[in-house]
């Protein structure tokens, strides 16, 4: 069953990000999260599944868990095709960094359960900070007392929040100096429009008290569109009534179209086309970029991704272009499988907060690796009935 752009943008939005609860055992093992999508017989099951995926650090089995429902074997046009050819491919985040001089306000999408989104758009943030953006409104955030905590908590925010990316997202913007700030829309029993539109105000809000700042919003999904959103109920979409509420013209950046999925056969023809190597935004002669068919009017530009290569089983750009060190989980001293091993930045975990990374070991075979920033960390070590088996102290340098 094929769930409309409609259905699931509902789902996503509402479901999921604003009733998002803390359980027992937020982060689940690839067996539990199976179980359930076999056990549940709504249609959205699929979606909650590459949710969860993409919580306990497995993104190859996020995005195929999302191909089941979301997914179709794409063609474009002899036209299509032509138009795509007159532009070239440009390194994204510099592309991004260069325009953001003369920018006041960029908004940069992701999809929920692609954790690639989140880390480019940390690769975005020292970059922006030297440019004179210094606060970030991100939709998964609710959380008053972020900007004085300094990271993260688990009540912080809805479910995506707990996916380790969208911690470290929070976290390397606060140590860069940014000030965070929620613009969700909570009002109750609302349609999708009222939730552009209170979107949009609590934005206005912000950069009318804050005139002379530059501004970075992370949303989610069709929310950046400029033009036409996917759900016609909403009229316009929360990127345009920002403009139409301030006057100012967003940088608007869609990571969507040109990301992979969870089989090659559904990703876009444009990533074979582009024959990449790194995120690039397509530019023609005429400097201007690329962001679908010539009559698009979604966003400003589209980022095309490569395919992602792995090591251990983990995507390479994990690494943040080498800002982060991959540390090799001492798998022999493991004595019981499947487990689940959390890295927790120290003095976090008693304070209920969010893995910097985790990953799923299902034998002693298995080559595991973390990924993490230079720090301090409490390692979290769980079997399958979630009780923790090992609890150390590791440097990572």
């Amino acid at each position: 069953m094929k769930l409309t752009i409609a259905t699931i943008f509902v789902l996503l939005s509402f479901n999921i990000n604003l009733n998002a609860q803390i359980t027992k055992e937020n982060y689940k093992f690839s067996n539990d999260i199976e179980n359930y999508m076999e056990k549940d017989t709504v249609p959205w099951r699929f979606q909650y599944g590459a949710t969860y995926y993409s919580i306990n650090g497995n993104y190859k089995k996020a995005l195929q868990t999302w191909d089941k429902t979301m997914s179709t074997v794409p063609s474009i046009t002899a036209e299509d095709s032509s138009y795509f050819k007159q532009f070239k491919p440009y390194y994204a985040k510099d592309y991004i960094l260069k325009r953001s001089k003369n920018e006041k306000l960029i908004i940069i999408n992701e999809a929920h359960n692609n954790s690639r989104h989140r880390v480019f758009t940390t690769s975005l943030l020292k970059g922006l900070y030297k440019n004179g953006y210094r606060f970030l409104g991100m939709e998964m955030l609710d959380d008053t007392l972020i900007n004085q905590r300094k990271f993260p908590v688990l009540a912080g925010g809805s479910i995506y929040i707990h996916e380790s990316q969208s911690a470290n997202l929070i976290k390397d913007a606060l140590d860069i100096g940014f000030t965070l700030f929620n613009y969700e829309y909570f009002g109750k029993g609302k349609t999708g429009k009222d939730r552009e539109i209170g979107e949009a105000e609590n934005i206005a809000k912000i950069m009318t008290q804050n005139p002379n700042a530059k501004f970075l919003i992370h949303c989610g999904y069709d929310h950046l569109n400029e033009g036409i959103p996917g759900i016609k109920e909403w009229e316009k979409a929360m990127a345009s009534r920002v403009h139409d509420l301030t006057g100012i013209n967003p940088f608007t950046i869609d990571q969507i179209p040109g990301s992979e999925k969870g089989d090659l056969k559904f990703n876009t023809p444009f990533i074979k086309m582009a024959n990449i190597k790194t995120p690039s935004i397509m530019v023609n002669a005429q400097g201007e970029s690329y962001n679908g068919k010539q009559s698009n009017k979604r966003g400003d530009c589209s980022i095309i991704y490569p395919v992602s290569t792995y090591t251990n089983e983990r995507p390479d750009w994990l690494t943040l272009d080498g800002q982060r060190k991959i540390f090799d989980i001492p798998v022999n001293s493991i004595t019981e499988f499947p487990v689940l091993v959390m890295a927790y930045r120290n003095n976090e975990l008693e304070q209920n907060g969010i893995p910097a990374d985790i990953i799923e070991i299902n034998s002693r075979e298995q080559k595991a690796s973390l990924i993490l920033d230079k720090g301090d960390y409490q390692i979290i070590v769980k079997n399958k009935e979630y009780k923790i088996i090992q609890d150390y102290q590791q440097k990572i340098k």
